[in-house]
Protein backbone atom coordinates (compact mmCIF):
# COMPACT_ATOMS: atom_id res chain seq x y z
CA UNK A 1 0.00 0.00 0.00
CA UNK A 2 0.81 3.26 -0.97
CA UNK A 3 2.33 5.88 1.79
CA UNK A 4 0.37 8.71 2.47
CA UNK A 5 1.79 12.51 3.13
CA UNK A 6 0.76 15.32 3.84
CA UNK A 7 2.77 18.74 2.39
CA UNK A 8 3.20 21.61 4.81
CA UNK A 9 4.61 23.50 1.81
CA UNK A 10 8.18 25.03 0.62
CA UNK A 11 10.76 26.25 2.82
CA UNK A 12 14.38 27.91 2.48
CA UNK A 13 17.08 27.01 4.43
CA UNK A 14 19.65 28.78 4.35
CA UNK A 15 19.56 29.99 0.49
CA UNK A 16 18.47 25.93 -0.51
CA UNK A 17 14.66 24.92 -1.13
CA UNK A 18 13.25 22.06 1.28
CA UNK A 19 9.56 20.67 0.82
CA UNK A 20 8.31 20.03 4.36
CA UNK A 21 5.72 17.04 5.71
CA UNK A 22 3.87 16.03 8.24
CA UNK A 23 5.83 14.79 11.21
CA UNK A 24 8.31 17.55 10.18
CA UNK A 25 9.87 15.15 7.29
CA UNK A 26 11.71 17.38 4.96
CA UNK A 27 13.02 16.54 0.92
CA UNK A 28 15.58 18.18 -0.43
CA UNK A 29 15.41 20.25 -3.93
CA UNK A 30 18.75 20.08 -5.79
CA UNK A 31 18.56 21.03 -9.60
CA UNK A 32 17.76 18.11 -11.57
CA UNK A 33 15.78 16.39 -8.71
CA UNK A 34 13.21 14.79 -10.34
CA UNK A 35 9.56 15.75 -8.12
CA UNK A 36 6.87 13.16 -8.78
CA UNK A 37 3.91 12.90 -6.85
CA UNK A 38 -0.14 11.88 -7.33
CA UNK A 39 -3.07 13.21 -5.45
CA UNK A 40 -5.43 10.61 -3.45
CA UNK A 41 -8.03 9.38 -5.61
CA UNK A 42 -11.34 10.45 -4.08
CA UNK A 43 -9.64 12.82 -1.67
CA UNK A 44 -10.80 15.94 -0.69
CA UNK A 45 -8.05 19.11 0.02
CA UNK A 46 -8.58 19.84 3.67
CA UNK A 47 -8.14 23.44 5.84
CA UNK A 48 -4.62 23.61 6.91
CA UNK A 49 -5.53 25.51 10.07
CA UNK A 50 -4.42 28.94 11.83
CA UNK A 51 -1.52 29.82 13.63
CA UNK A 52 -0.11 26.23 14.42
CA UNK A 53 -3.49 24.53 14.93
CA UNK A 54 -5.54 22.49 12.94
CA UNK A 55 -9.26 23.49 11.97
CA UNK A 56 -11.45 21.67 14.21
CA UNK A 57 -14.20 20.69 11.60
CA UNK A 58 -11.60 20.36 8.55
CA UNK A 59 -13.34 22.04 6.50
CA UNK A 60 -12.83 21.48 2.74
CA UNK A 61 -11.45 24.19 0.70
CA UNK A 62 -11.14 25.34 -2.85
CA UNK A 63 -8.47 23.47 -4.90
CA UNK A 64 -7.26 27.18 -6.28
CA UNK A 65 -6.75 28.16 -3.20
CA UNK A 66 -3.19 29.51 -2.39
CA UNK A 67 -3.86 30.02 1.63
CA UNK A 68 -5.62 26.42 1.42
CA UNK A 69 -7.83 27.92 4.52
CA UNK A 70 -11.26 27.87 5.24
CA UNK A 71 -13.02 31.51 6.24
CA UNK A 72 -12.56 30.92 9.56
CA UNK A 73 -9.09 30.16 10.04
CA UNK A 74 -8.10 32.71 7.35
CA UNK A 75 -9.80 35.32 9.40
CA UNK A 76 -8.10 33.80 12.73
CA UNK A 77 -4.67 33.58 10.66
CA UNK A 78 -5.09 37.46 9.57
CA UNK A 79 -6.01 38.11 13.08
CA UNK A 80 -2.18 37.32 14.19
CA UNK A 81 -0.29 38.79 11.16
CA UNK A 82 2.27 41.60 11.06
CA UNK A 83 1.98 41.30 6.95
CA UNK A 84 -1.66 42.52 7.31
CA UNK A 85 -1.01 45.00 9.64
CA UNK A 86 -3.42 43.75 12.12
CA UNK A 87 -0.69 43.86 14.93
CA UNK A 88 0.86 47.43 16.14
CA UNK A 89 2.82 46.14 20.13
CA UNK A 90 4.98 43.94 18.59
CA UNK A 91 8.65 44.42 20.45
CA UNK A 92 10.60 43.01 18.43
CA UNK A 93 12.70 45.37 15.61
CA UNK A 94 11.81 45.41 12.28
CA UNK A 95 13.44 45.35 8.77
CA UNK A 96 12.29 47.47 5.51
CA UNK A 97 13.48 46.14 2.02
CA UNK A 98 13.55 47.04 -1.44
CA UNK A 99 12.82 43.93 -3.43
CA UNK A 100 13.50 43.55 -6.96
CA UNK A 101 11.66 40.74 -9.10
CA UNK A 102 11.65 42.26 -13.02
CA UNK A 103 12.32 45.22 -14.72
CA UNK A 104 9.91 48.02 -13.37
CA UNK A 105 8.83 45.56 -10.69
CA UNK A 106 10.01 47.04 -6.93
CA UNK A 107 8.17 46.57 -3.89
CA UNK A 108 8.82 47.45 -0.32
CA UNK A 109 8.19 45.37 2.30
CA UNK A 110 9.21 44.47 5.83
CA UNK A 111 10.45 41.89 8.08
CA UNK A 112 11.37 40.80 11.69
CA UNK A 113 15.29 41.41 11.91
CA UNK A 114 15.97 37.86 13.26
CA UNK A 115 14.35 36.06 10.23
CA UNK A 116 17.05 37.95 8.11
CA UNK A 117 16.88 37.10 4.50
CA UNK A 118 14.25 34.16 4.49
CA UNK A 119 10.96 36.65 3.74
CA UNK A 120 13.06 37.64 0.33
CA UNK A 121 13.57 34.30 -0.52
CA UNK A 122 10.06 33.29 0.24
CA UNK A 123 9.08 35.86 -2.17
CA UNK A 124 10.96 34.75 -4.99
CA UNK A 125 13.34 38.13 -4.81
CA UNK A 126 16.02 38.24 -7.45
CA UNK A 127 17.24 41.38 -5.81
CA UNK A 128 16.80 42.91 -2.58
CA UNK A 129 18.37 45.51 -0.59
CA UNK A 130 17.91 47.22 3.52
CA UNK A 131 16.40 50.12 3.80
CA UNK A 132 15.92 50.99 7.66
CA UNK A 133 15.91 49.23 10.64
CA UNK A 134 13.42 50.03 13.72
CA UNK A 135 10.41 49.68 15.38
CA UNK A 136 7.30 48.27 13.91
CA UNK A 137 5.33 51.31 13.29
CA UNK A 138 8.23 53.66 12.33
CA UNK A 139 8.80 50.47 9.19
CA UNK A 140 5.06 50.80 8.50
CA UNK A 141 5.22 54.54 8.00
CA UNK A 142 8.31 53.99 5.78
CA UNK A 143 5.97 51.30 3.97
CA UNK A 144 3.52 54.17 3.87
CA UNK A 145 5.70 56.95 2.76
CA UNK A 146 7.39 55.34 -0.20
CA UNK A 147 3.69 54.01 -1.47
CA UNK A 148 2.55 58.21 -1.11
CA UNK A 149 5.75 59.76 -2.35
CA UNK A 150 7.50 57.21 -4.64
CA UNK A 151 4.27 55.42 -6.11
CA UNK A 152 6.12 51.64 -5.07
CA UNK A 153 3.82 49.28 -4.25
CA UNK A 154 3.93 46.77 -1.10
CA UNK A 155 2.90 44.07 -3.49
CA UNK A 156 3.51 42.19 -6.89
CA UNK A 157 1.30 39.43 -7.88
CA UNK A 158 2.80 36.12 -8.71
CA UNK A 159 2.19 35.94 -12.35
CA UNK A 160 3.99 39.10 -13.30
CA UNK A 161 7.22 37.32 -11.27
CA UNK A 162 6.87 34.34 -12.86
CA UNK A 163 6.30 35.82 -16.55
CA UNK A 164 10.09 37.04 -16.48
CA UNK A 165 12.22 35.02 -14.68
CA UNK A 166 13.47 33.73 -17.53
CA UNK A 167 14.02 36.88 -19.32
CA UNK A 168 16.06 39.35 -16.74
CA UNK A 169 18.57 41.86 -17.19
CA UNK A 170 22.44 41.34 -15.95
CA UNK A 171 23.57 41.78 -12.41
CA UNK A 172 24.39 45.47 -13.01
CA UNK A 173 21.30 46.09 -14.59
CA UNK A 174 18.98 45.09 -11.75
CA UNK A 175 20.94 46.24 -9.31
CA UNK A 176 21.32 49.74 -10.37
CA UNK A 177 17.63 49.96 -10.73
CA UNK A 178 16.95 49.16 -6.44
CA UNK A 179 20.47 51.75 -6.03
CA UNK A 180 18.57 54.37 -7.99
CA UNK A 181 15.03 53.60 -5.94
CA UNK A 182 16.81 53.18 -2.30
CA UNK A 183 18.63 56.77 -2.96
CA UNK A 184 15.57 58.74 -3.01
CA UNK A 185 13.62 56.63 -0.58
CA UNK A 186 16.38 57.47 2.20
CA UNK A 187 16.52 61.25 1.15
CA UNK A 188 12.95 62.17 1.97
CA UNK A 189 11.91 64.49 3.90
CA UNK A 190 9.61 62.37 6.15
CA UNK A 191 11.75 59.70 6.81
CA UNK A 192 10.82 58.51 9.99
CA UNK A 193 13.00 59.63 13.30
CA UNK A 194 12.65 56.14 14.51
CA UNK A 195 13.84 54.10 11.75
CA UNK A 196 17.77 54.09 11.31
CA UNK A 197 18.71 53.97 7.65
CA UNK A 198 20.67 51.56 5.82
CA UNK A 199 23.32 51.69 3.19
CA UNK A 200 22.63 50.21 0.03
CA UNK A 201 23.75 46.66 -0.19
CA UNK A 202 22.27 44.45 -2.93
CA UNK A 203 21.90 40.55 -2.10
CA UNK A 204 21.22 38.80 -5.63
CA UNK A 205 19.21 35.09 -5.50
CA UNK A 206 19.42 34.67 -9.53
CA UNK A 207 22.27 31.73 -8.29
CA UNK A 208 20.35 30.41 -4.89
CA UNK A 209 16.86 30.63 -7.47
CA UNK A 210 18.51 28.77 -10.44
CA UNK A 211 17.64 31.45 -13.05
CA UNK A 212 20.74 31.51 -15.36
CA UNK A 213 19.54 30.21 -18.51
CA UNK A 214 16.34 29.34 -17.49
CA UNK A 215 14.38 28.31 -20.10
CA UNK A 216 11.00 30.51 -20.67
CA UNK A 217 7.52 28.72 -18.83
CA UNK A 218 4.85 27.38 -20.66
CA UNK A 219 1.93 27.03 -18.06
CA UNK A 220 1.63 26.95 -14.58
CA UNK A 221 -0.52 24.94 -12.72
CA UNK A 222 -3.66 26.01 -12.08
CA UNK A 223 -4.81 23.64 -9.00
CA UNK A 224 -4.62 19.80 -8.14
CA UNK A 225 -7.19 17.29 -8.57
CA UNK A 226 -8.15 14.10 -6.84
CA UNK A 227 -5.90 11.36 -9.01
CA UNK A 228 -4.22 14.19 -10.76
CA UNK A 229 -0.69 13.69 -11.49
CA UNK A 230 2.47 15.82 -11.36
CA UNK A 231 5.91 14.85 -12.19
CA UNK A 232 8.90 16.75 -14.23
CA UNK A 233 12.69 17.51 -13.58
CA UNK A 234 13.18 20.55 -11.05
CA UNK A 235 14.95 23.33 -13.17
CA UNK A 236 14.57 26.30 -10.83
CA UNK A 237 12.75 27.06 -7.86
CA UNK A 238 11.69 31.00 -6.56
CA UNK A 239 9.80 32.02 -3.82
CA UNK A 240 6.99 28.49 -3.58
CA UNK A 241 7.41 28.45 -6.83
CA UNK A 242 9.30 24.99 -8.49
CA UNK A 243 10.07 24.97 -12.13
CA UNK A 244 9.47 21.80 -13.39
CA UNK A 245 10.99 20.32 -16.89
CA UNK A 246 7.81 18.27 -18.53
CA UNK A 247 7.52 16.48 -21.84
CA UNK A 248 5.60 20.03 -22.99
CA UNK A 249 8.24 22.23 -21.77
CA UNK A 250 9.02 23.88 -18.26
CA UNK A 251 5.40 24.38 -16.07
CA UNK A 252 5.39 26.28 -12.75
CA UNK A 253 4.04 24.80 -9.37
CA UNK A 254 3.18 27.01 -6.70
CA UNK A 255 3.86 24.45 -3.90
CA UNK A 256 1.07 26.16 -2.13
CA UNK A 257 -1.59 24.44 -4.02
CA UNK A 258 0.12 20.82 -2.71
CA UNK A 259 -1.07 21.50 1.18
CA UNK A 260 -4.23 20.32 2.13
CA UNK A 261 -4.46 17.54 -0.03
CA UNK A 262 -3.45 13.84 1.00
CA UNK A 263 -0.10 13.09 -1.72
CA UNK A 264 1.65 9.93 -2.48
CA UNK A 265 4.31 9.17 -4.59
CA UNK A 266 4.51 8.65 -8.45
CA UNK A 267 7.32 8.05 -9.63
CA UNK A 268 8.99 4.86 -11.31
CA UNK A 269 7.91 1.91 -9.05
CA UNK A 270 7.89 2.55 -5.04
CA UNK A 271 8.60 6.19 -4.06
CA UNK A 272 11.40 7.04 -1.31
CA UNK A 273 9.26 7.72 2.36
CA UNK A 274 8.51 11.51 2.09
CA UNK A 275 9.82 11.91 -0.85
CA UNK A 276 7.30 12.51 -3.68
CA UNK A 277 8.03 10.35 -5.40
CA UNK A 278 11.75 11.30 -6.32
CA UNK A 279 12.23 8.66 -8.74
CA UNK A 280 10.11 9.45 -12.23
CA UNK A 281 10.25 8.93 -16.03
CA UNK A 282 9.27 11.90 -18.32
CA UNK A 283 7.49 15.19 -16.33
CA UNK A 284 4.32 14.70 -16.90
CA UNK A 285 1.48 16.98 -15.79
CA UNK A 286 -2.32 15.57 -15.48
CA UNK A 287 -3.76 18.27 -13.31
CA UNK A 288 -5.27 21.60 -14.79
CA UNK A 289 -2.94 24.37 -15.95
CA UNK A 290 -2.92 27.93 -17.02
CA UNK A 291 -1.12 28.81 -19.78
CA UNK A 292 0.92 32.27 -19.35
CA UNK A 293 -1.33 34.94 -20.86
CA UNK A 294 -4.59 33.52 -18.66
CA UNK A 295 -5.34 30.87 -21.01
CA UNK A 296 -6.93 27.85 -19.38
CA UNK A 297 -4.79 24.49 -20.42
CA UNK A 298 -6.66 21.76 -19.01
CA UNK A 299 -5.53 18.21 -18.71
CA UNK A 300 -1.97 17.46 -20.27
Amino acid sequence: MAQVWRCAGLRWVGSEPVLVWGGGRRSALPWGKQVAFAVVGGGVRRCVGARGNSCPPGTAVSGRSVGARCEECARLDRAHSVAADTIADDPRPYSVYLAWFGPGMVKVGITAVERGSARLLEQGAVVFTWLGRGPLMAARRSEELLRTALGVPDRIAYDAKRAVRSALPGTGIREAEVRELHARAVGLQRWPEALERMPFEAVDHAGAFGLDGLAPAVAVVAELVPGGVVRGELVAAAGPDLHLRTRRGVVVLDTRLMTGWELTGAGEGEADEGEAGERSGSGHITVPVREFGGVQGGLF
